[in-house]
């Protein structure tokens, strides 16, 4: 079902879509929080029992405020908002709160980060962790293409934009491997607005082999499906393991920048590391 037509999906009274008047004064009330459960009830997690850990990884690039003396500090944000908080943050809402930033005086890159880290964590409904660099420490940003295979180019016939988890199968029986595929060819649409988010994935399993024709069309299936970022990686994480049986599992995704944020949702059965925080070539 394209989730766009759900009759409630939590961001109808998003600043997504709308007319925003940009606040340069410090105003954590912008910040929109978003109830994970109601998208997934539709994928079967029950309250309480999450398949999955897991984390929302945002960096920011677009970070500003004032020291005392009035001058202007930049940096670099990483916000880390864990799988199982009950809300995520809404990306435009963090976006206005980070600028509410620009002509507010702090007295230390400390009490940024101590203030973000309350205010976002009162949104999350669960501690966010939050590092900040300055860009006169000299942060580096480091790019590296995706771990494992490409499934890019396979040569298969596609005619399917919306999910598909039929698409999704293992073999039966056979001996277990462990291996990472990855696409660039992920595609999705924003839930309210319908712009196109663009991403890499990567699917890290051990378990019976799946099937790499069908796991493909299904990442392409998403290409008109309207969703958040988390929650797509959600939807994918639960069609797989439902659909292949694999014994261990972990799905990312890193998003291309949109207003000056990337977000990287990770989901695991827990038996992989998380990876590092490595930018995609699109980030």
């Amino acid at each position: 079902m394209n989730a766009s037509a759900s009759p409630s999906h939590g961001a109808e009274s998003s600043p997504l879509g709308k007319p925003a008047d940009y606040c340069d004064t410090y105003a954590p009330g912008l910040l929109f929080p978003i109830s994970r459960q109601i998208k997934r009830d539709e994928i079967g997690i029950v309250p309480g029992r999450l398949p999955f850990v897991g984390e929302d990884l945002w960096n920011a690039y677009e970070l500003s405020w004032l020291n005392p003396r009035g001058k202007p500090i930049v940096a670099l944000a990483t916000f880390r908002v864990p799988a199982d908080s009950p809300r995520l943050i809404e990306s435009k809402s963090l976006k206005l709160y980070l600028n509410s930033c620009n002509q507010t005086r702090f007295e230390s890159v400390d009490v940024v980060q101590a203030t973000f880290e309350r205010d976002l964590s009162v949104a999350a409904g669960a501690p966010v962790a939050v590092a900040i660099q300055p860009l006169g420490s000299g942060p580096v940003r480091v790019m590296a293409p995706p771990p494992g295979e490409s499934l890019d180019e396979l040569d298969i016939d596609i005619d399917t934009y919306q999910p598909c988890p039929d698409f999704l199968s293992a073999a039966a029986g056979g001996a277990e491997v462990c291996e990472t595929l990855h696409s660039h060819l992920l595609k999705s649409n924003c839930l309210v607005t319908g712009q196109p988010d663009w991403g890499c994935i990567v699917v890290r399993y051990a378990g019976p082999a799946i099937d790499r024709a069908g796991l493909l069309r299904y990442i392409v299936s998403f290409r008109k499906h309207n969703e958040f970022h988390e929650q797509c990686v959600e939807r994918v994480f639960c069609d797989i393991l439902q659909r292949c049986r694999p014994r261990e599992l972990v799905v990312w995704a890193r998003y291309t920048r949109r207003g000056g944020l990337d977000i990287n949702p990770f989901r695991s059965t827990g038996g992989f590391a998380p990876p590092d925080n490595l930018a995609e070539v699109r980030q």
